[in-house]
């Protein structure tokens, strides 16, 4: 098994920034909260999957955290989503684009551009799920 030193050279060679070469070898953000608001797993076009789990307090995220089934891509990409989403209103957090991402990334290899997309509609999902769930609670008093 390789090293983590020797991992993170191969992810350098490869073309990822330092920024995600942490958040992969940091797993940063990575895991399930106990008793979310939502949570909501999304499969990509390339069968990679990724769930996120959140806690919203008045209308804003508390606690964020995603586990997936992918490559070093899937993983930074998600663990940058939740970096720029936490404490943020759900709301701010629906407007967060591909570029964002990719920017707060610092660089990402051309060939795992579609991972960013992966975090983004996984996100998005968790987020409209959320949204929806709440407006049937309201519809029910």
């Amino acid at each position: 098994m390789a090293t983590k030193k020797e991992i993170e050279e191969m992810l350098r060679k490869s073309g990822y920034s330092e920024k995600a070469i942490e958040y992969y070898t940091d797993k940063t953000n990575l895991g399930k909260i106990e008793n979310p608001d939502v949570e909501s797993t999304y499969m990509g076009i390339c069968g990679d999957v990724m769930t996120f789990t959140l806690k919203v307090e008045k209308n804003r995220i508390k606690d964020i955290k995603f586990q997936a089934t992918c490559c070093a891509g899937g993983l930074s990409a998600g663990s940058a989503a939740t970096k720029l989403v936490q404490g943020k209103t759900v709301d701010e957090a629906r407007k967060l684009t591909e570029e964002d991402i990719a920017r707060h990334l610092e660089g990402c290899p051309k060939q795992k551009l579609h991972c960013i997309v992966l975090a983004l509609k996984s996100l998005k999902k968790a987020l409209d799920e959320y949204s929806e769930k709440e407006k049937s609670s309201k519809n029910k008093k």
